[in-house]
């Protein structure tokens, strides 16, 4: 896998992200359904490769869903998990009749697929107790406060629980473009974050809750960032992996 200096790839505010969506879904064509495939697959791939030593036959993996986008993207890897034979358990912020657009579509296939999937209200501590890993698909770049409800009361059993967790773009509780650490806020032991680094993962209050940084193509061209609304210049960043390790960030705790 490739490192990169983490100083030398450019990075976005929330809004410039949400730009960047609309930019691909709206005047490209590229489909959120698309996206989410990749932003899933690199996730279960670090999953195997970083915090499971390669081979997740047998392992008991537990995934962190919400109903948004970043939600879909767990519910992604949890199917490439169960795939590969790991015992992949879904626990969700809402009854599945919440879920709408993609999201539903994707919780839709592991229904199909009878891998395991309860609401937050249905899971008890017996559910994370024997994970091996935590995924952490909760809430992405468009927290806006603190968290509340079910996805507080997640965040708190993540983080009360021993084995390590992977976020997916930034740790559900922490503030995308500020680096501001809610309570509560997953501490993570890696973070994959998607197309560029969010401002706030390289806020130093926000280092010890991002943990390893991680950086996954998720087919954004070039050309994208260049646009009006943007205009800076992101150069081939993925020309060598699709999944990049972004240095000066603390090691792994755990």
């Amino acid at each position: 896998m490739t490192t990169l200096d983490a100083s030398t790839v450019p990075h976005v505010t929330a809004t410039q992200m949400r730009e960047v969506d609309r930019v691909m879904v709206e005047d490209l064509q590229i489909r959120l359904l698309q996206m989410m495939e990749h932003a899933g697959r690199h996730l279960a791939h670090l999953a195997r490769v970083r915090l499971l030593n390669g081979d997740v036959q047998g392992r008991r993996v537990v995934v962190l869903c919400g109903t948004g986008g970043n939600g879909g993207g767990g519910l992604v890897a949890a199917r490439r998990l169960h795939a590969w034979g790991a015992s992949v358990t879904v626990v969700t912020t809402r009854p599945a009749a919440d879920y709408a657009g993609v999201p539903a579509h994707q919780l839709g296939i592991l229904r199909r697929l009878e891998i395991p999937v309860l609401h937050e209200g249905e899971s008890s501590e017996t559910t994370l107790s024997e994970a091996a890993l935590l995924l952490d698909a909760l809430i992405g770049y468009s927290l806006d406060g603190a968290p509340r409800g079910a996805a507080a009361r997640l965040i708190e059993r993540a983080n009360a629980h021993a084995a390590p967790v992977l976020s997916l773009d930034v740790p559900s509780g922490l503030e995308a473009t500020s680096g501001t650490v809610h309570a509560p806020t997953v501490r993570a032991a890696a973070t994959l974050t998607l197309a560029l680094p969010k401002t706030g993962l390289r806020v130093t209050q926000a280092r010890p809750v991002v943990g390893e940084l991680y950086l996954a193509d998720i087919g954004v061209p070039p050309s994208v960032y260049a646009s009006p609304a943007l205009d800076f210049t992101v150069g081939a960043l993925f020309s060598k992996d699709d999944l990049l390790r972004l240095d000066n960030e603390p090691s792994m705790p755990r």
